[in-house]
């Protein structure tokens, strides 16, 4: 049985982490604790510092003011002991254009000191790994966009990483090569890696991550589930349909509040969109003779919850 996200040991923890350029505050102080085997996604529009989180956690850039772990290690004191320990997916490819997808991958494996029959072998799983196979041979200039972003992936693996930063991973792929980054993910995730998510495509971190926090005028603003993001947003309601004009109107005196449409016998009863909210609108309902056709419910999406937090539109 899986242990719960909240009661296993921090991956990254942060407390009051801080950074500027000149007269511009970065970061301003923000706090993290990400749980092992976890995908954590930071949101925020473009020069909110999210890049910059990923530089510092990963000892690229030192941070101004703060304290922070990565993988069991303080960042100030152990940077060898982090970088060791993790693994960078940047937003530009560090794959080498001139070498071959297995002449990549065994470059790192010498960089990180493995035998030369050992890093072979160890190029031809993640090859296989992430169904390079046919263009193992092949330069790394003649590959599309999802397949260098897979390549990269693998590299970062050669160093058996128990955390890894993904800073906009999928940023320029097509559809089909977003979604299958997003199962070599879970993939990851699956075997106990913890997974550091930088996007702006709200959809991706709904889908992958654990946790989300959104990232504005270098603080973060919120930070929970995706289903407590959007709870965190008003406008959510339960839509209920009829099957007759005197059932609406019983119902709208029942429940005494929402908007009602006569003519397509609906009517809209505010809710965040919870089992408990939408249970008790039906329980009452159900205490009656009244006939419901049908149900939907619609809540906000984070599209909804970065335009409330940043006060900016989402886009990619």
């Amino acid at each position: 049985m899986a242990t719960p996200p909240q009661t296993r040991p921090a991956a990254i923890t942060a407390a009051g982490l801080r950074k500027s350029y000149g007269d511009k505050t970065v970061l301003d102080g923000i706090d993290l604790n990400i749980p092992q085997g976890t995908i954590f996604s930071l949101l925020g529009p473009n020069g909110a510092g999210k890049t910059t989180a990923v530089q510092i956690l990963s000892t690229l850039i030192s941070a101004d003011a703060g304290e922070a772990r990565v993988a069991g290690h303080d960042l100030a004191a152990e940077p060898d002991a982090v970088r060791a320990a993790i693994g960078v997916t940047g937003q530009f490819s560090a794959v080498d254009n001139l070498l071959t997808g297995e002449e990549n991958l065994t470059l790192m494996a010498d960089l990180y000191g493995y035998g030369r029959r050992q890093g072979r072998h160890l190029a031809a799983d993640l090859i296989d790994r992430f169904d390079l196979v046919e263009a193992a041979g092949k330069p790394a200039s003649t590959y599309s966009g999802g397949m260098r972003r897979r390549l990269d992936i693998a590299m970062t693996l050669v160093g058996s990483p128990r955390v890894i930063f993904l800073d906009e991973p999928t940023t320029g792929l097509d559809p089909r090569s977003r979604h299958g980054m997003w199962e070599i993910v879970r993939e990851l995730v699956a075997d106990g890696v913890t997974i550091f998510l930088t996007t702006q495509y709200l959809e991706e971190a709904d889908q992958l991550a654990d946790t989300i926090a959104v990232l504005s005028g270098g603080r973060l603003v919120a930070q929970g589930t995706p289903a407590e993001l959007k709870r965190l947003v008003p406008g959510g309601h339960v839509q209920l349909r009829f099957a007759d004009f005197g059932g609406l109107e019983s119902a709208a005196r029942l429940l005494g509040t929402g908007t009602r449409d006569d003519d397509a016998l609906t009517l809209q009863v505010p809710s965040d969109g919870s089992l408990r909210s939408v249970k008790a609108v039906l329980d009452r309902i159900d205490a009656t003779d009244i006939e419901v056709e049908a149900l939907a419910i619609d809540t906000p999406d984070l599209d909804d919850v970065f335009f409330a937090m940043t006060g900016s539109p989402a886009k990619p």
